[in-house]
């Protein structure tokens, strides 16, 4: 099986010091097979760290962690940056890129009011390819959440560590076979993690943002 961490963050976020070649170098140390590099409404931080990558086994998927007016959204496979704010507009623009689209900490308990989905799931299940139902910065209990979401929707899981900091890249990943496409769409993924340091690398990165103001 494929074991990818589909959410991660370069030195591209203000709020993460990860410069991209550590990204690369530290996921691959770690046994990934790939990566989703997201970083916050910006895709340059993962078209460098594809630009580093000259592994044909290690696949650097080009996404981003697009802050709409409903939340976060993680977008994959994206050609250029994501312009919309708007949650429905955004989703045209991805799909036009034909890239996917996960909710990512749905439920999140945090100060950021952009960390917790404003739209039930249940009214968006048609738009979005899977939930984030393991984040590694987010409590477990907001996890069990998102998972139960997914279960009770028929929607696609993905796990993913979040990381902005070097010490956790792959605290969670996702597991599947052949393409992530259709493992979405078959919803035939496996999701592991921890998230015994997550709330405290949260700390970190809000700090090191006030810091950047």
């Amino acid at each position: 099986m494929l074991k990818y961490d589909l959410h991660t963050h370069t030195s591209y976020s203000k709020c993460s010091n990860m410069k991209p070649y550590i990204l690369l170098k530290t996921a691959k140390k770690r046994g990934l097979n790939g990566i989703a590099v997201t970083d916050h409404n910006t895709i340059d931080g993962a078209l460098a760290v594809k630009k580093l990558n000259n592994d044909k086994n290690f696949e650097v998927i080009i996404g981003e962690e697009v802050t709409t007016t409903r939340g976060d959204v993680l977008a994959y496979y994206l050609q250029k940056p994501v312009n919309s704010i708007d949650f429905f507009k955004m989703v045209e623009e991805v799909r036009k890129q034909n890239g996917l689209i996960v909710i990512p900490h749905p439920f999140r308990t945090s100060i950021n009011p952009m960390h917790k989905f404003k739209l039930p799931l249940e009214h968006i299940k048609g738009k979005i390819d899977a939930v984030e139902c393991f984040n590694a910065r987010t409590f477990l209990w907001d996890n069990k959440k998102a998972n139960e979401a997914s279960n009770k929707l028929g929607i696609a899981k993905t796990a993913g560590s979040d990381a902005h900091f070097k010490f956790e890249v792959a605290s969670a990943f996702t597991l599947f076979e052949g393409d992530l496409r259709k493992a979405l769409k078959n919803r035939k993924t496996k999701i592991f993690g921890t998230s015994l340091y997550g709330p405290f690398f949260g700390l970190l990165s809000f700090l090191r943002k006030r810091a950047l103001k």
